[in-house]
C-alpha cells in the first residue's frame, strides 16, 4: 500500500525541513512548499492525504489559503504556527482547519495528532455516499444550495459558505425546531469534541447570522436556548434533485 502524503507549507526552511525529517521517519511521503503557489502547484499533481501549514507566509497567508484548499477539495488541515492569540485559533478552525498546533511544538504529539487527524478523515471518506435527493432548502425567502455550498438571500445575492459555516448550516436545515448542543453543531462541523473555553460554535453562528441581519423578514432564525444550545426556528422547504423526480415518475 502505498504511503500518505503529507504536504508541509512553510517559509522557514530549517522549521521546514525538521518537519519533513519528523514524517518521513514515520513512513509519511512528505512535499514540502514555502508559499501558496508552490502548494497549489503540488496539490495539483499529487494526492494528497494532509496539509501542515503555517499561518504567516510570504504572498498570500495560511488563513486565506485555508479558504482557498476548502473551495477546492477536502483535504485534511493542520495549522503549525507561532501565532497562539484565541482570535487566529478560532478562525482557523472556523475556516475549516481540523486542528491548530502552535510553536514551539513536540513532535511526537505532533505525529499523533496528525495521525489521529488523517484516521478521522479517511474514516469519513471511505464511508459510502448516501443519494442526495435534496438539491436546496428555502426559508423565508433564502436557499441553501448544497451542491454550490452558497447561500441565497432573497434578492438573489450569493455567498459561498466556508466548510464549517455550511456543515452547521446544513445540520440547521436537515433538523429545523430542535435544539442541537455546541457538542453536537462542533462534532459536525469538524469532526471534533468539545473542549473547555473552545468558541468554534459560537462565532460561526455568530458569522451565519450576519448573513440575516439586513433581511427584511426579521424573524430570529437561529435562537440561542440558554445553557442548551441552539436552534433553528423557520419553516423549512425542500427542492429535490430533478433526476430523482424523473425516477420516481417512471
Amino acid at each position: 500500500m502505498r504511503a500518505l502524503q503529507i504536504l508541509i507549507v512553510e517559509d522557514e526552511l530549517v522549521t521546514r525541513h525538521t518537519l519533513k525529517s519528523i514524517f518521513e521517519a514515520e513512513g509519511y511521503l512528505v512535499h514540502e512548499a514555502s508559499d501558496g503557489e508552490e502548494m497549489q502547484v503540488i496539490l495539483s499533481k499529487e494526492n494528497i492525504n494532509l496539509i501542515i501549514m503555517d499561518i504567516n507566509l510570504p504572498g498570500k497567508n495560511g488563513l486565506l489559503l485555508a479558504r482557498e484548499i476548502r473551495e477546492q477539495k477536502n483535504v485534511a488541515l493542520i495549522f503549525l504556527t507561532g501565532r497562539d492569540n484565541e482570535v487566529d485559533k478560532i478562525l482557523g478552525l472556523e475556516i475549516g482547519a481540523d486542528d491548530y498546533i502552535t510553536k514551539p511544538f513536540n513532535a511526537r504529539e505532533l505525529t499523533i495528532r496528525a495521525r489521529n487527524v488523517l484516521s478521522r478523515t479517511m474514516l469519513i471518506s471511505m464511508q459510502p455516499e448516501k443519494t442526495q435527493r435534496i438539491e436546496s432548502y428555502l426559508f423565508n425567502g433564502w436557499k441553501l444550495d448544497i451542491n454550490s455550498r452558497s447561500l441565497i438571500n432573497p434578492e438573489g445575492e450569493m455567498y459561498k459558505l466556508p466548510r464549517s459555516e455550511f456543515r452547521a448550516l446544513l445540520h440547521f436545515c436537515e433538523n429545523p425546531g430542535k435544539i442541537h448542543s455546541r457538542e453536537t453543531l462542533l462534532k459536525k462541523m469538524t469532526g471534533r469534541e468539545l473542549k473547555l473555553n473552545d468558541r468554534t460554535v459560537d462565532v460561526t453562528i455568530c458569522r451565519i447570522r450576519k448573513y440575516f441581519e439586513l433581511s427584511v423578514d426579521r424573524m430570529e432564525i437561529i435562537a440561542t436556548i440558554h445553557g442548551e444550545g441552539y436552534r433553528f426556528c423557520a419553516h423549512i422547504e425542500t427542492i429535490e434533485n430533478s433526476s430523482d423526480k424523473d425516477l420516481n415518475e417512471k
